[in-house]
């Protein structure tokens, strides 16, 4: 284990305040670490905004960033229970509660299943046409942990799991026919490999010697060049798709910010860095929120 940046698993925030007993199942939900639920909501927002619903089904804003939490969190567990035996050997995983014994995997499971729980009341808020789309994704859910020791690629697979919610919302709130939702849908996977490249980047160096595959790994020192490309696919879909919803120029503009910070992420991303790269996989955040505003300005335009 060679890895020098901090532990996945730190007892830190609210989740330092909560009774002693509760506090790795927090750490298995990854409470501590906000950053995974907001990437799982942004595709659900911007669904929401683009489809055109962000006035006459404004609440499904915040039922679905509860879904994202606690989907999120089952997420983890599930993923926690399969990698068990990786997560063990590699030093910024080696801590999480199940790899380090503090929980078992029978008491793991029972907790995927209460936040599965809360999911499903997120579920019967929708329409049955959502319902069905959001299902659906359970598959995908359910071969990701698999991807890492199968392909290059666990990140596109991650892609298509993340970026699910934009269907779901686009659904929800009757979003129009035609290229809009699949250019928003191929964007966001993009958006994804990019992001999670950069994550993958703090595992380099255990991951090739325990043979887990990477993104990162296969893009080798093309790394910054590789991140450039998804990002930039990612800007040319979310302009065909907001092109698609309000066929006007100055729609493109609505996406500069994001842009300007995609180039400075890879721009100032040092590979070698594990620091550095959580700090840029984290800024995602506000990418989201930057590629929001853009779809809720052209969604409500009249």
């Amino acid at each position: 284990m060679t890895a020098t940046h901090p532990p996945d698993s730190q007892l830190r925030g609210f989740v330092a305040l909560l009774p002693a007993a509760s506090q790795p199942y927090a750490l298995l939900a990854r409470f501590d670490r906000p950053i995974g639920w907001w990437l799982l909501y942004w595709p659900c927002a911007f669904g929401l905004a683009l489809g055109g619903g962000a006035i006459n089904n404004w609440p499904l804003f915040l039922w679905l960033l509860l879904g994202a939490i606690a989907m999120r969190g089952a997420g983890c567990v599930y993923n926690d229970i399969v990698d068990r035996d990786l997560d063990a050997q590699v030093a910024r995983t080696a801590l999480r509660p199940i790899a380090s014994g503090a929980v078992s995997v029978r008491n793991a499971a029972l907790w995927a299943v209460l936040l599965s729980f809360v999911g499903l009341l997120v579920l019967l808020q929708l329409p049955w046409s959502a319902q069905i789309v959001a299902l659906a994704s359970l598959i995908l859910v359910a071969g990701y942990p698999f991807m890492k020791r199968i392909t290059w690629w666990p990140q596109a697979w991650l892609g298509l799991v993340f970026s699910w919610g934009a269907l779901v919302a686009w659904v929800a709130v009757g979003g129009g026919e035609g290229m809009a939702l699949p250019l928003l849908y191929a964007g966001c996977i993009a958006w994804v490999i990019g992001y999670d490249t950069i994550y993958a980047l703090q595992d380099i160096e255990d991951d090739m010697l325990i043979g887990v595959k990477s993104s990162a790994r296969a893009m080798g020192r093309h790394v910054k060049g590789g991140v450039a490309l998804c990002y930039s696919f990612a800007l040319a879909c979310w302009g065909g798709a907001l092109w698609a919803v309000r066929p006007d120029p100055l729609v493109l503009i609505a996406l500069l910010p994001v842009a300007v910070h995609f180039t400075g992420q890879v721009v100032t991303l040092d590979p070698a860095n594990g620091e550095d790269a959580l700090s840029k996989f984290r800024s995602n955040r506000f990418a989201g929120l930057l590629a929001f505003a853009a779809m809720l300005v052209v969604g409500m335009a009249p």
